[in-house]
């Protein structure tokens, strides 16, 4: 990010501290090929000093791969996890992982817990996992809830997508996952829904 666009973010980021009625939270990232993993930090550093909280994020390559953290990325990772405040936006100890390039071992609730809808109104997994189930909204069932949420997901170990990590914790010990779809009583609440 060039000295320009932070100027720009700055002042925008300066507009919502005196107008938001609401919490704010911003979250920056490192990974993936981030040019300048150093910004991740200057925003962070900013958005504490103006009352907001600022967590961070590991994202994965252009090829939606998890590429462990370089030296520079994992020292800001951890420099910047130092900073956060409380929030639900701190349930993030799976990143740990991600930063050293490791699986972690969970159940992931995509198509259950948290629907990605992209621009064409299809359901899928999450941003990274396109095309499956790639079912229209309109017609997504309480039985494609149900599979779902007992479908074991063979991207799971790398995945480096914090909210659907996130959503998931919920059901970290209840439920275990099947590696083909299978039908079981749906989760009662919750679904976390992404657009594009």
């Amino acid at each position: 990010m060039s000295k320009k666009s932070l100027k720009v973010l700055d002042k925008k980021l300066q507009w919502l501290s005196e107008h938001a009625d609401f919490h704010v939270n911003i979250n920056s990232v490192v990974g993936g090929g981030v040019s300048k993993p150093q910004d991740a930090l200057t925003i962070g550093k900013r958005a504490i000093e103006l009352g907001f909280s600022s967590t961070i994020g590991i994202i994965h390559d252009g090829s939606g791969q998890l590429q462990p953290l370089g030296d520079e990325e994992r020292r800001i990772y951890h420099e910047m996890k130092s900073l956060e405040k409380q929030s639900f936006t701190r349930i993030n100890a799976f990143q740990d992982n991600i930063a050293k390039g490791l699986a972690n071992d969970w159940r992931c609730r995509a198509g259950a817990r948290y629907l990605y809808i992209c621009e064409d109104g299809l359901v899928h997994y999450c941003s990274q996992q396109r095309g499956y189930p790639a079912v229209p909204l309109a017609t997504y069932t309480r039985d494609d809830i149900r599979r779902e949420y007992l479908s074991e997901k063979s991207c799971a170990p790398h995945c480096t997508v914090s909210c659907v990590h996130q959503v998931s914790i919920f059901d970290a010990w209840r439920a275990p996952q099947h590696p083909t779809p299978a039908m079981a009583p749906a989760p009662e609440d919750l679904v976390q829904i992404r657009s594009s």
